[in-house]
């Protein structure tokens, strides 16, 4: 027999009726219907949404942990726990964000990998981003020299061998010898090339454009800032329309009036926000460790003891209500950004990131303020407020 759930009584992110509600069907894990059913559809699951928004669930491209766990920790009880976490906050898909240590075996990816489209209790692990090591170690920020080595074809076929094809995404320094070749072989594997951690001039930049580069990751952290004779990379990323770029918006990685700006001049098609999120996420202030390290996490935000800022401990749907506030962003476009926007850029907008027959039954149910109410992935309950 189908396994079938009914949505009633939800109010569509989009609708132009705000107070207009309808039903979502869903079976086998996937969207079906969309509407006003007269009866339960047949339907020995219903959920009633008593007037929640419902959105597409949404879409972390940048995680490095959550519920005291990291990738590091290179355990599947470690990716549970980020998961089942995720999913508290609205979060239906994520990419396991970590570095690779090219002296090490680097267990974690090897892990990571497996548990890729794996029922992990909550959100699902859709593929890995490395920030690095072909990075720049003037603007390594977070990451240790140790997670950083010269740019190397070998070392890139080593990534590739342990990620077993499930590397979705590189964060990489373009100005760096041989990067212009090596973000082109990422590129023809079907691996997004993304500007960061890097110290590149304008003209720089524009080269890895041109190599293939589409994406950048925590636009403004870790890259020069823009000077009048020297524009650096923050210009040319602008000017560039079909570049993407992701945002923290916390209100401390990035001033909410600079947050305002890079709404207003890149658009609503070309921002993804993102959590950068650390093992403190859903956790609340304290000190914790990321790779052996210390740091503290005070009200959302993460820092070294040297005050370095290493990611934010806040969920997906509390980024989404800043960004709301610091922009003015209206709410149906601010979902779109960490729905439709990630699955665009991941190739999968054939299956996520919007509400529609056909579609992977990944969803979330909001009330006004943001706050989840209920988390859906692959038409399962997976929290419930």
């Amino acid at each position: 027999m189908p396994q079938k759930l009914l949505i009633t009584n939800c109010r569509l992110f989009n609708a132009p009726d705000d107070k207009q509600t309808t039903s979502v069907l869903i079976e086998n894990g996937t969207i079906t219907q969309l509407g006003q059913f007269g009866s339960s559809a047949g339907c020995d699951n219903t959920l009633d949404a008593q007037g929640c928004i419902i959105a597409p669930g949404f879409i972390d491209i940048h995680i490095q942990g959550a519920g005291g766990a990291d990738i590091l920790d290179a355990t599947p009880e470690a990716l549970e726990a980020i998961s089942r976490t995720c999913a508290r906050f609205g979060t239906t898909s994520f990419l396991a964000t970590t570095v690779f240590k090219p002296d090490r075996k680097n267990q974690h990816l090897t892990i990571a990998a497996q548990y890729v489209d794996r029922d992990l209790g909550g959100a699902n692990l859709l593929g890995i981003h490395l920030e690095g090591p072909f990075i720049s170690l003037e603007k390594k920020g977070m990451v240790l020299p140790e997670s950083i080595c010269p740019p190397s074809l070998k070392v890139l076929d080593k990534i590739m061998d342990i990620a077993n094809g499930r590397l979705k995404m590189m964060t990489i320094a373009p100005e760096l010898p041989d990067n212009l070749q090596i973000i082109q072989r990422l590129v023809n594997s079907k691996v997004t090339a993304s500007f960061g951690h890097s110290n590149a001039t304008y003209e720089q930049t524009l080269d890895g454009f041109n190599a293939g580069i589409s994406h950048v990751t925590h636009l403004f952290n870790a890259m020069p800032s823009v000077h009048h004779r020297s524009p650096g990379p923050l210009i040319a990323i602008f000017q560039t329309k079909h570049i993407t770029a992701q945002l923290i918006c916390d209100g401390v990685h990035i001033h909410p009036a600079v947050l305002k700006f890079a709404f207003e001049t890149l658009g609503p098609n070309r921002i993804i926000p993102i959590t950068d999120g650390m093992q403190a996420l859903g956790l609340g202030d304290g000190k914790y460790l990321y790779n052996d390290i210390e740091y503290e996490s005070t009200n959302g935000t993460a820092r070294y003891k040297d005050g370095t800022l290493i990611g934010a401990a806040l969920g997906l749907n509390q980024l989404l209500k800043r960004f709301i506030t610091f922009t003015d962003c209206p709410f149906d476009v601010a979902v779109k950004t960490v729905t439709q926007n990630p699955a665009g850029l991941l190739g999968l907008e054939d299956k996520k990131g919007s509400i529609a027959p056909g579609k992977d039954a990944d969803l979330v149910l909001l009330d006004p303020d943001c706050s989840v109410h209920t988390t859906i992935i692959a038409g399962k309950i997976v929290f419930l407020k």
